[in-house]
């Protein structure tokens, strides 16, 4: 695979993601429904965002894992909340030291919208290629 980011703007340097990612030849795509705070029964973990979003991102893993992929691979992540704010309040240095520590460079959008399925308050949604 090829991976090549695009982000013509100078403030891209600053952010967490990139406008673009190009892919060539990949050995495979991986499209993963949104994952959430489930625990093993399949039951909405009530927390604090904070605490969901790190069960959000294991779930994630294990799934991308599970599949044969790694999540350095994520290309594209979206990014759903019940509240903008108490994303960047609590939990958007979790975000970044994850993103970090996988080298993940992705097109992201985040969202905020009313709700989300057992009154759970964050969602990721990602694209993973190999």
């Amino acid at each position: 695979m090829e991976k090549n980011t695009i982000d013509p703007w100078e403030w891209g340097k600053y952010s967490n993601s990139v406008q673009a990612v190009e892919i060539k030849q990949p050995a495979g795509t991986l499209y993963c429904s949104g994952q959430v705070a489930i625990d093993a029964n399949g039951q909405p973990v009530a927390a604090d965002m904070l605490t969901q979003f790190e069960l959000t991102i294991r779930n994630l893993e294990q799934l991308i894992t599970e599949a044969g992929y790694e999540p350095g691979g994520i290309v594209r992540l979206n990014v759903y909340t019940t509240s903008v704010q108490t994303f960047f309040t609590s939990c958007v240095q979790t975000y970044q030291s994850w993103i970090a520590k996988h080298g993940i460079k992705q097109a992201t959008t985040l969202l905020e919208v009313k709700g989300l399925f057992g009154g759970l308050t964050i969602e990721l949604e990602a694209t993973v290629v190999k």
